[in-house]
């Protein structure tokens, strides 16, 4: 008899192994502070933010990119954190609502208008109503023009910023309260 054939039932193959998981290293400044961490390919800033460095300021609203709570700066820029992957931002520096402070710990001058003129009411869409504000600001500065700027605006000076123009570089940031014009009087008190 073959003492290689068997007539018997056969065991089972093994069961594949799985996938490794798809990361790569990432290197990002946060709020001035060096992080490298290992991010699979398929997280977004807003989940690192909140889940892997405990910076809960930025919000989950929409998940979709259209409400505006997870905005944050990426090299001065507003973004959505919810849609941006994270992979993508090495060497990257992110500003969220918790770095907007000075070194100090002294609010930065659109928190304290914002507390000043009661820009808020539940407080869920703050912290991305204020880093969307800042981008804001220093998009006018830059010279950046904006659906509703005048065409006889100078182009690559700075554009002025009146209460039209607020709210178009804001409408991208929902507030279920209805705090707009409150918000539209804290960036216009701190217009340089």
């Amino acid at each position: 008899m073959d003492s290689q054939h068997h007539d018997g039932p056969t065991a089972p193959a093994p069961a594949p192994a799985p996938a490794p998981a798809h990361s790569s290293p990432v290197a990002l400044t946060v709020n001035g502070v060096p992080h490298t961490l290992t991010v699979d390919h398929r997280r977004v800033l807003l989940d690192l933010l909140r889940e892997d460095l405990g910076l809960t300021g930025a919000k989950k609203g929409c998940d979709h990119g259209q409400c505006g709570a997870c905005t944050v700066l990426v090299d001065g820029r507003r973004v959505n954190g919810c849609l941006l992957p994270a992979v993508a931002l090495d060497g990257a520096s992110v500003t969220t609502v918790e770095g907007l402070a000075g070194r100090d710990g002294e609010p930065h001058p659109l928190q304290r208008a914002f507390l000043e003129r009661d820009a808020f009411q539940c407080g869920y869409c703050t912290p991305g109503q204020l880093c969307s504000a800042v981008g804001a600001l220093a998009e006018a500065a830059a010279g950046h023009p904006s659906h509703v700027t005048d065409p006889a605006v100078p182009s690559g000076g700075p554009v002025p910023l009146d209460r039209d123009e607020i709210r178009e570089r804001l409408s991208g940031n929902l507030c279920r309260c209805g705090a707009y014009p409150r918000i539209a009087d804290a960036v216009e008190d701190v217009i340089p």
